[in-house]
């Protein structure tokens, strides 16, 4: 039981981050459930069986994501974003998360200065799901 709701709050988890690699722990907690289901007491046999899904999934997708992320016609949508203009939805300080609409899609957000509540800013940076900001006038 303990492995399924691993399994579940790690996929719960990647829908935020989008980066796979929980994604890849999600199906190692599910491989060490179903070890589970079959010996019980082996805690040792379903951590090691969770672990090596894992890995062989880390190592065996990377390059398979690598050539897709190379072939004609990919685009990767996180990097279209730096430079764009956007709004701040929920003030933004140095060292503290605010909010930045960007488009249609509402992103957190950090920053160097303190920026209000409506404040036009440019997207500088992205990381998976957070991006950082400057003030739009001060590349003006």
């Amino acid at each position: 039981m303990l492995w399924l709701v691993a399994a579940g709050v790690l996929l719960v988890i990647e829908m935020f981050t989008l980066t796979f690699y929980l994604f890849w722990l999600t199906i190692g907690a599910v491989a060490a459930l179903l070890v589970s289901l079959v010996w019980p007491e082996a805690v040792l046999l379903q951590v090691l069986a969770g672990a090596l899904v894992t890995v062989l999934l880390t190592v065996f997708s990377k390059p398979l994501v690598a050539r897709f992320r190379h072939s004609r016609g990919f685009k990767d949508m996180g990097t279209e974003i730096i430079g764009r203009q956007g709004i701040v939805a929920e003030p933004v300080e140095p060292g503290r998360y605010g909010q930045v609409k960007v488009g249609g899609d509402t992103w957190s957000a950090v920053s160097g200065q303190v920026l209000a509540k409506d404040e036009l800013v440019r997207v500088i940076r992205r990381s998976s799901t957070i991006i950082e900001v400057e003030r739009w006038e001060d590349f003006s």
